[in-house]
């Protein structure tokens, strides 16, 4: 349903507001100084969001560009390059961090739906510390944000990972939305993480929480990547009263399938009225890329159209792509009014 003041917003699934149990759990958290390890509701979160993708043990951190920029840090020296796919969140929407922060570039490979091949990675990793600098790590996104939330299958990432190990190389696997990948592939989340070394993923997208995300992976490298969080000024005191909302997210993550069908059905309704603008059989998860060109009139117009009808989308990206995103506080209702809205005379 739309928001109390009756907007209703396709940005991002990060506009999610928390819901009442949320509220009540975070009004009634247990909290201590979390620097200091003290944070009961912290301790608690992380040692579920570890358990549930199969790792020793977690950080939590404020966002999802502070857990890449934490994975990057710990697997990578100065002068290093990054392998990964061109559209990757790491390398195109965390402000050039990689590069301020850690001294590495990216090595990118044009992977569809970030599906990388072992082939691209063997072709990388020939002339990587030879001619070109040396790669260390590998980095996957799952779900794929800039192909629309495309899911990589695990047994892509297997032979992936395969091939990365036999370079010697460190495995990445942003999972912002991992949870939205193991819905929509019918696994468990775990099954997505078993050949990386660090996963992190968002509570504050799909599955609603206000704040936070987590990294999660080996003891060792946990302890690594505290040192490191306080570093970048990640260190939260009483952050129990946001850790407390991620946990209730984290129990109810398997709603998210609610998420992709509304997809699904925004994509058909788009594809009734403009079958070019829009193929249904690419909506995979939660969001739909719409090629605004095969729309029937100039988007200046439908964007005008939309804000109108009191809905909120984000232009388009490059391409000429323009992304609509469903989310627990949007329903068929507001679906409707958002395609009316698009293609009203």
């Amino acid at each position: 349903m739309a928001f109390p003041d009756g907007l209703a917003d396709f940005r991002s699934d990060t506009v999610t507001r928390p819901t009442p149990e949320m509220r009540r759990a975070m009004a009634e958290a247990e909290v201590g100084d979390d620097v200091y390890g003290d944070d009961p509701t912290v301790n608690r979160l992380e040692e579920e969001a570890a358990e549930v993708v199969g790792k020793e043990a977690a950080v939590f951190v404020p966002t999802g560009t502070m857990a890449n920029q934490l994975a990057v840090m710990v697997h990578t020296r100065p002068g290093d390059e990054v392998l990964c796919d061109e559209g990757a969140h790491v390398r195109n929407f965390e402000r050039g961090a990689a590069s301020a922060l850690s001294g590495v570039g990216f090595r990118t490979v044009h992977a569809p739906a970030g599906r990388i091949e072992p082939h691209q990675i063997e072709v990388v990793m020939r002339a990587a510390g030879r001619f070109f600098p040396r790669v260390s790590l590998l980095v996957w996104e799952n779900t794929h944000n800039m192909s629309g939330g495309r899911v990589v299958p695990p047994e892509v990432m297997d032979a992936g990972n395969a091939e990365a190990r036999r370079h010697g190389l460190r495995i990445h696997l942003d999972g912002a939305r991992l949870f939205n990948a193991a819905v929509a592939l019918q696994v468990e989340p775990e099954r997505l993480t078993e050949g990386v070394d660090t996963v992190g993923f968002c509570f504050s997208k799909g599955l609603g929480a206000p704040i936070g995300s987590v990294l999660c992976g080996d003891a060792d490298t946990m302890a690594e990547v505290r040192y490191l969080r306080r570093m970048l000024g990640g260190g939260m005191r009483q952050v129990g009263v946001v850790a407390a909302a991620a946990r209730v997210a984290l129990r109810e993550r398997k709603r998210l399938e609610e998420d992709h069908a509304l997809a699904r059905y925004l994509a058909e309704r788009i594809a009734d009225h403009a079958p070019e603008a829009v193929d249904p059989r690419t909506v995979e998860t939660n969001m739909v890329n719409v090629v605004v060109d095969h729309l029937p009139r100039p988007f200046r117009e439908v964007l005008s159209s939309v804000e109108a009808a009191g809905i909120k989308v984000n232009p388009p990206l490059g391409g000429g792509v323009w992304r609509l995103v469903t989310h627990r506080d949007v329903d068929r209702s507001d679906v409707d009014r958002l395609v009316a809205a698009i293609f009203e005379r």
